[in-house]
């Protein structure tokens, strides 16, 4: 019986593991079908036959983001839903523009893992563990350098000089998510009740209320 037991926790174990993140593919490629009214995890395939280049291609990316904006970034993806070849590949990258003082604020990847590289500036960057260490990984990196930032924790990156910085990313997921602490938390639609906010950040309610007033600029292209 223990052994039995034993198996089943094993067998468990491994199942998550293998579903950790995006599934493997199970032929060479799956473009894609965007317009198919199918409703799986991801994108039903397009008909091989009907597979071109195009669809393997994206260009832009030697372009910079505006970072005119209230953050002094912008990030532009290159994900499954701009690149329809990336569907099942489990991968997908970032051009990240960061003007001076520039911030890509406190955020996480719910379904993936980052790593960085900067290609021009420099850059303050750090991630924080979960519950209930929450202890800060921090890092100044100049060009050249790669930082890596684990699947679902918070993050983010800080140019602290007078130029402008470009980093590169790279992340395990053809469709990894974003979710900004700042706009989920008081950007929220319908806002979370004030009475929880004020209890969670030890605050009045005044406090919580005026955050949620202001304009929580997403800067995800």
């Amino acid at each position: 019986m223990a052994a039995k037991i034993l198996l089943i926790a094993l067998l468990a174990m491994a199942s998550s593991l293998a579903m950790a993140s995006d599934p493997s593919p199970l032929q060479d490629f799956c473009v894609a079908d965007k317009d198919s009214k199918v409703l799986v995890n991801g994108f039903v395939c397009k008909d091989p036959k009907h597979v071109t280049a195009e669809d393997f291609f994206f260009m832009g990316l030697d372009k910079a983001g505006n970072t005119v904006n209230k953050l002094g970034s912008m990030v532009t993806a290159v994900n499954v839903n701009k690149l329809i070849g990336l569907n099942t590949l489990g991968i997908s990258m970032v051009r990240i523009d960061y003007g001076p003082k520039g911030l890509n604020p406190p955020h996480t990847h719910p379904r993936a893992t980052e790593i960085l590289t900067v290609i021009e500036g420099q850059l303050l960057v750090g991630f924080v563990t979960s519950n209930t260490d929450n202890r800060l990984f921090t890092k100044m990196l100049k060009k050249g350098d790669v930082f890596v930032f684990p699947e679902g924790l918070i993050h983010f990156q800080f140019n602290p000089g007078n130029c402008n910085t470009i980093a590169i990313g790279a992340l395990s997921s053809q469709n990894p998510g974003t979710i900004t602490i700042a706009n989920a938390v008081f950007g929220s639609k319908p806002p979370i009740s004030d009475d929880v906010l004020a209890k969670a950040f030890q605050v009045d309610k005044k406090t919580i209320d005026w955050l949620q007033a202001q304009f929580w600029m997403d800067n995800n292209n």
